[in-house]
């Protein structure tokens, strides 16, 4: 496709010269470098109580507005294997300022935010399937706008539906701010996978696979991902507990989006004196133009679980 003016005043001159010259997208180009999982992780949100009170599951930034849209399973005790989620939105100082409700989604183990005018879209997954162990899990991608006080359901008109892979599930969402891509975590044959798309491709219904790549082993319980740039970050750990007292076993795992192959994987200490501390979720915070990997950890107790988030800033 041609670049037009506007194309180039939207970019920036070096990233339309990357443009110009073929190459995947111009944000890019301000995505060098990845982030030193061993470096001191700062705080961001310290137990904060969200619209229900189920255990954080993931989360993700309006990185325009300043918000923080993080999904839970909707409060019951069917919810699990029913796919139903809770949506909350948060400032960024944690104070709520909405709630929806997603009937049929599936488990929320990731979503991304889609910043447009002044509003959000939210990208999660959807017509949730019970896999028979009570919980249910998406098996195509849908985008919406966040209203406030809104229950979908899969059959909502709201709803615009995706089927990126034929036969995949499990199928959930992270979307880089820095390069606008969108990375789909499936299975495919009952192997987890990595699949990265332009997201205006996706929207246009054009979209072909950037990178494709699988799951490394070694791995823990799954918990959340995200991206910036050419690196996934894979986050994996369980609650305390007997077995697992503090500092626990959580993990951020580095993986070069290119190739698949493991970077750096490094335990995490952060908010290591909350109590129950299971990590849920990953997402990109922009401040000032410079970005943050963030992840997520759930604490106290049962019925009244609250939210945190740490970050790490650290580029090498």
């Amino acid at each position: 496709m041609p670049v037009t003016r506007r194309d180039l005043l939207k970019v920036g001159a070096g990233a339309a010269a990357a443009a110009l010259a073929g190459t995947e997208t111009a944000a890019a180009a301000s995505a060098a470098g990845r982030f030193d999982l061993a470096a001191p992780a700062g705080q961001l949100i310290w137990k904060k109580a969200l619209y229900d009170e189920t255990v954080l599951q993931s989360f993700a930034f309006d990185n325009t507005h300043g918000h923080i849209y993080l999904a839970q399973l909707k409060n019951g005790s069917g919810s699990a294997a029913a796919g139903d989620l809770c949506v909350t939105k948060l400032s960024l100082s944690g104070s709520v300022l909405g709630h929806m409700y997603l009937k049929g989604f599936g488990h929320g183990v990731q979503i991304g935010v889609e910043p447009s005018g002044s509003s959000a879209y939210l990208w999660t997954e959807t017509d949730a399937v019970a896999d028979g162990s009570g919980n249910a899990w998406g098996r195509r991608l849908a985008r919406f706008k966040f209203v406030n006080g809104q229950t979908l359901t899969p059959s909502s008109s709201a709803l615009t539906k995706y089927t990126l892979i034929s036969g995949a599930t499990s199928t959930t969402c992270a979307i880089d701010p820095s390069t606008n891509r969108l990375i789909m975590r499936c299975r495919v044959g009952g192997q987890a996978r990595f699949v990265a798309y332009s997201l205006a491709a996706v929207k246009a219904g054009t979209a072909k696979k950037l990178y494709d790549v699988a799951q490394p082993s070694g791995l823990g319980v799954f918990q959340g991902y995200t991206a910036y740039g050419n690196y996934l970050y894979l986050l994996d750990g369980t609650a305390y507990g007997a077995s697992n007292p503090a500092p626990g076993n959580t993990y951020i795992t580095c993986v070069d989006l290119r190739t698949g192959a493991k970077v750096q994987r490094s335990l995490s200490q952060a908010g290591k004196s909350l109590d129950y501390r299971e990590p849920e979720g990953m997402a990109i915070q922009i401040v000032s133009g410079r970005p943050r990997l963030c992840l997520g950890l759930a604490s106290g107790a049962a019925g009244a679980r609250k939210a945190s988030i740490f970050y790490k800033s650290t580029l090498v």
